[in-house]
């Protein structure tokens, strides 16, 4: 089931998030119902891989985080870069608020429940 929504007010928002949970539920039962037997833990090497990159993508509860890490020549981190989920959807928010009142912005800001600080990280 996909949710989806033609509005775009709160109420809508709130309806569509209901429907992905449901959805979410539906995944989730299907994934535990079909796991293969497997080990619960993996041993990690030591060190990480010289010269190399790494991109974790996942779904958080906001939306798209993706974290990216580059190593030097040693396998030591060179660089490490995170895209909170709420970046995406402060546009989202901007184009939503357009033509409402200054007084309904709380109430329409509440409603992404965007992160200010990035700690969907």
């Amino acid at each position: 089931m996909v949710a989806r929504r033609e509005e775009g007010d709160v109420l809508a928002r709130a309806r569509m998030k209901a429907e992905e949970i449901a959805s979410s539920v539906a995944i989730l039962t299907r994934t535990l119902e079909n796991l293969p037997a497997s080990p619960i833990t993996v041993d990690l090497p030591d060190a990480l891989p010289a010269n190399g990159v790494g991109v974790g993508i996942v779904e958080a509860w906001r939306g798209e985080l993706i974290h990216w890490v580059t190593t030097d020549a040693d396998g030591a981190i060179a660089r490490y870069a995170i895209k909170d989920p709420s970046f995406n959807n402060w546009t989202g928010l901007a184009i939503a608020i357009r033509g409402n009142l200054v007084a309904d912005f709380p109430l329409c800001n509440k409603s992404f429940n965007l992160s200010y600080s990035g700690n969907d990280l």
